[in-house]
């Protein structure tokens, strides 16, 4: 199985508003930077997306450390909130609806193909992938504008 980086960054301008998502893989010598964006969404939205975006780009099942500065999004993964919600039948421990339900069931689909590590870094600091995937994800707002 093939290791690999990934790191996700996403934006919004308003919230909601018009959103973008950047993100960088890194396989040995080689790295690979992809963005996206939609007209009008939300920034939790966008963080999701970019995580969903660098591994649909994966050809094959692979070790990944995911680096993001989405703490709902490591959050989600590391302390199990989404075993609670699929348990619950996708309702948080307030018996609400989970926002983003479509994304979430997709990144659950990604996590069963690849082995995932979700990695919390302090966004808008001194991390040069951080900060292009933030730079990629405001370039791709751009677009929709």
């Amino acid at each position: 199985m093939k290791s690999l980086t990934i790191y996700t960054d996403g934006a919004c301008s308003g919230n909601p508003g018009p959103g973008g998502w950047g993100a960088i893989l890194m396989y040995k010598e080689t790295t690979k930077e992809l963005s996206g964006s939609e007209a009008y969404t939300t920034n939790n939205r966008m963080e999701l997306m970019a995580a969903i975006g660098a591994m649909d780009a994966l050809k094959e099942p692979c070790a990944v450390d995911l680096y993001t500065d989405s703490a709902y999004l490591c959050r989600a993964f590391n302390e199990r909130w989404l075993q609670g919600w699929v348990r619950n039948g996708w309702k948080t421990s307030s018996k609400k609806d989970v926002e983003n339900r479509d994304l979430w069931e997709k990144l659950l689909a990604h996590a069963q193909t690849h082995q995932v590590t979700w990695h919390k870094v302090k966004g808008h600091s001194d991390n040069p992938h951080n900060n292009r995937c933030d730079a990629l994800a405001k370039q791709a707002i751009q677009a929709v504008k």
